[in-house]
């Protein structure tokens, strides 16, 4: 992982930690790894891109849960 990568991997983190209970982005807090992270960044070479990409991967996920949830209940 290089420099651009790691910054780009602790911007993440800091976002999801700072947005948990919005879009699904406890996900990323609680079930992502560094190179989980890094996929889902893809090419992506700016803070906002890369908020932007993982952040689409995160509503996905969280839409999945709402799904979920309604047929539960």
């Amino acid at each position: 992982m290089d420099i651009l990568q790691k910054e780009l991997v602790a911007v993440i983190r800091r976002f999801a930690s700072a947005n948990y209970e919005m879009d699904g982005w406890d996900y990323i807090v609680e079930c992502f790894s560094d190179e989980d992270i890094l996929e889902a960044i893809g090419d992506a070479i700016t803070d906002k891109g890369a908020i932007r990409r993982v952040g689409r991967l995160a509503k996905e996920l969280n839409a999945r849960r709402k799904e979920v949830q309604a047929e539960i209940f």
